[in-house]
């Protein structure tokens, strides 16, 4: 351990389609470095599995070495190695998996296995300030919307409800395709929404009165259905009463959440997270329940190695036993097992 009482973690993340390494001393960020193969999937109209395995591999080297470089730290300064092991695409999770075990066997250091979204959920530690306590999890994100009670981030992580089809990033990417957007949907969405009137078209919202699962597939049909009878629409509407519905259905169960659990506290995470309206409209909820908003900065709500560096971090100083060597990445891991064993 350095001299320092907080433990100087690396974290590597590479789920999906970037390649990202953070540095962290406790729950201070040092450095927080991504390379995304976003544009080589663009002309696809979505990830393709080999095309980012592949630039994973390219572009690891040089990424580290910026994120030590940015930190001001060797590796041998690192006393632990913290990696992205699941969910995600597992050719794009082996890359990491494999680059912090050489790593971490090299240097003799230990290596923590940690979730994909649970991690999105600790990025909010990264604020020594704030003292860590009991929160609602609205984790949104292009392959995952959940909504979780969060009672401890390494060690007690309790699923309350999620998707049963498309979560919302799916679904902003699918309607952005039948409006001719750009990929990805989420951000071309948003930004033509500006545009719009949000209550222009009151489109379904999916599951309101059940409990905290999601479904977003009634509401894309109906947004198809609209677009197929109504061929002049105009799009910027659309946008913004897709997105309208989306945001809707994804506050109104979390603050419910927090009704139902007794917890003040409501932290959006994941991609989604980044969304202009989600984060308007859960300030303006928010703020007359009384309930503490906590967002992650835009740069910290997409993949990224800061949110890894962090939950290893904490599971460091929590006391949990580092991950077996040979560690194993799963890509259907549950959001509620935070550290791999």
């Amino acid at each position: 351990m350095n001299q320092s009482s907080e433990p100087l973690v690396l974290g590597i993340e590479t789920s999906c389609d970037e390649t990202a390494v953070g540095i962290v001393r406790g729950r201070h960020l040092l450095a927080n470095v991504i390379a995304s193969s976003v544009e080589e999937h663009a002309r696809f109209g979505g990830v393709v599995p080999e095309i980012a395995s592949r630039a994973h591999l390219e572009a690891m080297p040089a990424v580290i070495q910026e994120a030590l470089k940015i930190a001001k730290v060797s590796l041998n300064d690192i006393d632990a190695f913290g990696v992205s092991a699941g969910p995600g695409l597992i050719g794009a999770l082996l890359v990491g998996t494999s680059a912090a075990s050489g790593l971490a066997v090299g240097l003799d250091k230990p290596l923590f296995g940690v979730n994909h979204l649970s991690s999105h959920l600790a990025v909010d530690a990264l604020d020594e300030t704030k003292p860590l306590r009991p929160a609602v999890g609205l984790l949104v994100s292009g392959g995952h919307s959940s909504i979780i009670q969060v009672n401890d981030f390494a060690t007690d992580i309790r699923v309350m409800g999620a998707t049963i089809d498309d979560a919302a990033g799916e679904a902003f990417d699918k309607i952005a395709r039948l409006l001719e957007l750009d990929f990805p949907g989420g951000p071309a969405i948003d930004r033509l929404a500006v545009d719009g009137n949000s209550h222009a078209i009151d489109f379904p919202r999916g599951l309101q009165d059940s409990d905290y699962n999601f479904s977003f597939s009634g509401l894309k049909t109906a947004v198809s259905r609209y677009l197929q009878k109504t061929p002049d629409a105009h799009r910027a509407d659309v946008a913004a009463s897709f997105q309208e519905a989306v945001v809707d259905v994804l506050l109104s169960k979390a603050i419910a959440a927090c009704a139902a659990t007794g917890i003040d506290s409501l932290i959006i995470a994941g991609g989604v997270a980044a969304n202009s309206r989600l984060r308007a409209l859960a300030a303006e909820r928010t703020a007359i329940l009384g309930i503490e908003l906590r967002t992650p900065p835009l740069a910290l709500c997409t993949d990224n190695g800061a949110m890894v560096a962090v939950m290893t971090s904490l599971a460091v100083s929590a006391g949990i036993k580092p991950s077996q060597t040979g560690l194993e990445a799963l890509s259907t891991a549950s959001v509620n097992q935070p550290i791999w064993a």
